[in-house]
């Protein structure tokens, strides 16, 4: 047998287990394909969907963001406001303190000048009652 013949088998051989080598190979190839091709389907009905709705939620939040920057100076205003009305509280009851301690003292007074009117009297009525 010349030395090309045995070169042609060994060619045919070593192309014999390439192909039985790559067969495996190509079929993982093939499924792997298949799966890419059934994830892209998914994505295009799955997802695609889900997009449009964040899409339209995304509208609805600025919308909302908008109105609540609208009324941001309202609230200001009434938070303002309401500092305000804490301060005149706080001024409005000092002012009853200090009326309640002047009538206080006031009603101290008055009682003690009551009863040392009544002992007066009292001894006046003895003093000259006696007599």
């Amino acid at each position: 047998m010349p030395l090309t013949g045995i070169a042609l088998i060994i060619i045919a051989v070593a192309l014999c287990i390439l192909v039985l080598v790559l067969i495996p190979t190509i079929l993982s190839v093939r499924r792997t394909v298949e799966s890419v091709g059934a994830l892209s389907d998914m994505v295009q009905k799955e997802l695609k969907p889900t997009l449009q709705e964040l899409t339209g939620v995304l509208a609805e939040l600025k919308t909302v963001g908008g109105g609540v920057a609208e009324h941001t100076d309202d609230v200001k205003r009434f938070m303002a406001a309401l500092g305000e009305t804490g301060a005149n509280l706080s001024t409005i009851n000092r002012s009853v303190g200090t009326v309640t301690n002047v009538l206080s003292t006031t009603s101290v007074w008055a009682t003690g000048v009551k009863v040392a009117g009544k002992y007066m009297f009292d001894r006046y009525l003895k003093k000259w009652g006696g007599v």
